[in-house]
C-alpha cells in the first residue's frame, strides 16, 4: 500500500517542532539561569522536560525510517539495494554528528580539550540507530516480507537494548575497550565511568527501534483505513505502558543488582515510551482537529528544518555567541532569552524552507517524513 501524502504526516512534523522547543527551554534555562534560579522548582521541571526531546527525535527518525522503507519496497527496489540506502543515509547522518563535533571544537579553541571531538551527541546516536535499523530490516525482509515481522523485530529490538543498559553501565562494562569507543556503548566519554548527558547506544537507540515499530504499524492495513481508532489504542497502550512501568519501580525486588531510575532504568525507558505514544496521538488529534494546523504553525515549521535549528541554536546558547551571559541570569532574563532563541530559529526554518532546491537538501534529514 502506497505511503500518505505529506498533508497526513504533518503531525509528524508538529512534534519534531515540539522536540526542538522542548530542546531550546532546556539548554536556554540550563546554559543561562544562575544562582538561586538553579535551585528552584522551575529549573527541576525545565530538566525534567528535557528528557524527552532526545526520545522525541529518536522515536520519530524511526517512524520516517519505516516510511522510508516502505516507499521503497514500493517501488519495487531489491532487498540489499534498500539495506545499503537506508544505511547509507544513517551513514551520512553519523557524519553530521562529527562535523558538527570539529565544528565545535574548531569554534571553541584553544579552550575545548581534544576528547570534545570524541563526545557521543544526538546525532551521532541518531545516526548509527538509522544504521542498526537498516541491519535489522535488511534481515527480517531477507527472511519475511511480512510488515508483522519487522513490528515484532523492532519492539524485541528495543526492549532487547532497553534491559541490557543498566549490565552495559555497571556489571558487564567493556571497559577493556578504548574509552571513544566504549562511550557509544554506555558513554562513559573519558571521566571514568558513564554520563547521563552522552548519548550512547544503550539505551538511546531502544527510542529509535520503537519508533520503527510504530511506523511500521501506522503504515499496516487497519491503521489505515481506521486512524482514529489506531491512534486512541496507541494513547491506551501509552498509559498501560506508563502505569506498567510504576507498579514494577515500586516492587520490592529488583532485577539488577545497581538500579538507577532516572538513567538506566528500564522503567523509565518504558515511562518514556508511554509518554511518546501519548504525544503521538495527542499531536494527530490536535493536528486532524485542534489549531495545531491552522494557517501556519510554528511547531510544524520548525519540525521540517529540526536539524538546521538544531545545529544553529547550540552556538547562541552554549557557545561563544551565546546572547546572554551564561550562569548568570534570573528566570525572567533567561525566558526572555528563550523567547528570542524561538523566533530567531522559526525565522531561519522558514528562510531555509524558502530556499529549498537551493543545494541544502543535505540538511534535511528530519524533512517531512513523505519526502524522506
Amino acid at each position: 500500500m502506497p505511503v500518505p501524502s505529506s498533508s497526513r504526516l504533518s503531525y509528524i512534523d508538529w512534534m519534531r517542532g515540539l522536540a526542538c522547543v522542548l530542546m531550546f527551554q532546556t539548554h536556554c534555562y540550563d546554559s543561562w539561569l544562575g544562582g538561586n534560579a538553579r535551585k528552584s522548582k522551575f529549573f527541576m521541571w525545565s530538566q525534567l522536560g528535557g528528557t524527552l526531546p532526545a526520545p522525541l527525535f529518536l522515536f520519530l527518525a524511526g517512524i520516517s525510517f519505516a516510511i522510508v522503507i516502505q516507499k521503497l519496497r514500493d517501488k519495487g527496489r531489491p532487498v540489499p539495494q534498500i539495506a545499503r540506502t537506508t544505511f547509507r543515509r544513517g551513514a551520512e547522518i553519523f557524519g553530521f554528528g562529527l562535523l558538527f563535533r570539529l565544528q565545535e571544537f574548531l569554534i571553541a579553541w584553544p579552550w575545548a580539550p581534544w576528547s570534545d571531538l570524541f563526545r557521543v551527541d544526538i546525532l551521532n546516536t541518531i545516526g548509527i540507530s538509522m544504521m542498526l535499523m537498516a541491519v535489522l530490516c535488511w534481515i527480517v525482509l531477507s527472511v519475511t516480507g511480512r510488515r508483522l515481522s519487522l513490528v515484532l523485530g523492532s519492539l524485541a529490538t528495543g526492549l532487547a537494548i532497553s534491559l541490557l543498559t543498566p549490565l552495559f553501565w555497571t556489571t558487564w562494562r567493556p571497559d577493556r575497550l578504548p574509552w571513544p569507543v566504549e562511550s557509544y556503548i554506555n558513554g562513559v566519554h573519558n571521566l571514568g565511568q558513564p554520563q547521563p548527558w552522552v548519548f550512547p547506544i544503550f539505551p538511546w537507540t531502544g527510542f529509535a527501534f520503537v519508533g520503527l515499530a510504530t511506523g511500521f504499524f501506522l503504515l499496516s492495513d487497519w491503521p489505515r483505513r481506521k486512524p482514529i481508532s489506531a491512534f486512541v489504542l496507541a494513547a491506551v497502550n501509552g498509559l498501560i505502558l506508563i502505569y506498567v512501568a510504576q507498579w514494577f519501580d515500586h516492587r520490592p525486588a529488583r532485577l539488577y543488582s545497581v538500579y538507577d531510575f532516572w538513567h538506566t532504568s528500564p522503567n523509565f525507558f518504558m515511562i518514556r515510551v508511554g509518554l511518546l505514544l501519548l504525544i503521538l496521538a495527542g499531536a494527530y488529534f490536535w493536528c486532524r482537529w485542534g489549531p495545531g494546523l491552522w494557517v501556519f504553525s510554528p511547531l510544524a515549521q520548525m519540525g521540517q528544518t529540526s536539524l538546521l535549528v538544531y545545529w544553529v541554536h547550540i552556538e547562541f546558547v552554549y557557545g561563544r555567541l551565546s546572547i546572554l551571559p551564561k550562569r548568570s541570569q534570573d528566570i525572567a532574563s533567561a525566558s526572555r532569552g528563550l523567547v528570542t532563541v524561538f523566533l530567531a530559529m522559526l525565522f531561519l526554518s522558514i528562510v531555509r524552507t524558502s530556499w529549498k532546491g537551493h543545494g541544502w537538501q543535505k540538511l534535511a534529514w528530519m524533512r517531512k517524513p513523505a519526502d524522506a
